[in-house]
This record gives C-alpha cells, structure tokens and sequence, in this order.
C-alpha cells in the first residue's frame, strides 16, 4: 500500500522519481485524486514556501520541490479533470514584454500549481496583447506579472493599461513581482497586490480567490 506520507517527503526533498512513484501506486490502489491534491501535494509546497521563508530553504530546493509536485501532477491532472474537481483559482502569469528572466516566475508559477491553482504560464517577453487573450480564453480570476530589470518595469504599467483597454481589467487581480518591483511601484501602477517572493505570492493569491468567493 502507497505509503503518502513518503509523498509529502519526497515532495519537500525534491525527488521527482519517488513522487512520480508514490503517487502512480496510490492511483492504482484507487486514491482520490483530489485528496492526494489537498491533503499531501498542496500541505508540502506550502512547507516547501514556508523553509524559504524562514531561510530554511534557498532557490534550488525550492526549484526541485516544485520539480518533484508536478511530476506528481501530471500523473493526476487527468483524473481530476475528468472527476471535475475545480482549482482553488485559474492565473495567467508571465514575464513582460522586454525582458527574458523567467526563473522567479517560474517558482511563482509552481508553488501556485502546488497551492492548487490552475496555471496559464506564457513564459518570457510577453506583450501585453498575449495577457489580455490568455485572459479572455481561460477566465483567470488573477494575472501574476514578473519584471526583473528596471528597465522592463514600465512593461507592467502598459500590460495593466491594455487590459483597461481590452476591458478586462475588472475581470482580474493583477498581482506584481521581481527583484526591482517594490509595494509602492505596484500601488503607483494600479497593481492590486505585490508579492516580495513567491510564498508571499501564492498567500496573495489565496486572498484574493477567497474574496471573490465571499462577495
């Protein structure tokens, strides 16, 4: 029998292979898909998030924890889709136009994923043009943008002004981040969060769709 407290740990050790082969035998012995989300996968990120707060963790174990959870989810994307289970929220993020880092983006993008999150990720260099389709097409509730150079910032107040434009921008919580990025740019901008990291990213997150679900 599926030992699932072995997933949790291999999960927060980042050993994608016995993630994968934790949860293939818990799928086998009839696991809920969604349960195997909720109770081990979505528990171990937020640890994983909380050690790199705490300065437990660093960039690399953060990066093969998220490794290990979606080598786990990929296994189980299948199966939840066709149960139904809804995701705790649907988010398109990328990095704007002009600027090719992805790494922050990329931990954002799977420690949302681990949280529950449904993740439209469209990558480096992304025109505002593409965030208001992504939107449109996916019915994301939030828009994560990332911007690692000074000189790339004024992208997100363009991206946020095209999706006024576009007339989406009431449909979305348009969430800010990257090294230079700081609270008081993203109130100037119109952002509706900032998040200095991506645990702090996904606690916003988490805020918003609750919000939403309360009003």
């Amino acid at each position: 029998m599926a030992d699932l407290e072995k997933l949790t740990e291999a999960i927060l050790e980042g050993n994608a292979k016995a993630a994968a082969a934790i949860t293939k035998e818990a799928i086998e012995e009839g696991a809920s898909p969604v349960a195997l989300v909720q109770e081990r996968m979505v528990p171990a990120m937020d640890e994983a998030g909380r050690r790199f707060e705490c300065e437990e963790y660093f960039v690399p174990e953060l990066l093969l924890s998220a490794r290990a959870m979606k080598a786990a989810l990929e296994l189980l994307r299948p199966l939840l889709a066709a149960s139904g289970a809804q995701p705790a929220g649907r988010v398109v993020i990328g990095t704007v136009k002009g600027d090719l880092h992805d790494i922050g983006k990329n931990l954002v993008s799977s420690l949302l994923e681990g949280g529950g999150f449904e993740v439209v990720d469209l990558g480096a260099d992304v025109s505002p043009e593409k965030f208001v389709e992504a939107i449109r097409n996916s019915g994301a509730q939030i828009v994560c943008l990332s911007a690692l150079l000074t000189v790339t910032m004024p992208s997100m107040k363009t991206t946020i002004e095209a999706l006024k434009a576009a007339g989406v921008r009431d449909q979305v919580k348009v969430m800010v981040g990257g090294a230079p990025v700081t609270a008081q740019f993203a109130a100037e901008i119109g952002a509706d969060g900032y998040g200095e990291n991506a645990s702090v990213a996904v606690g916003l997150a988490r805020g918003f769709v609750k919000k939403e679900a309360a009003a």
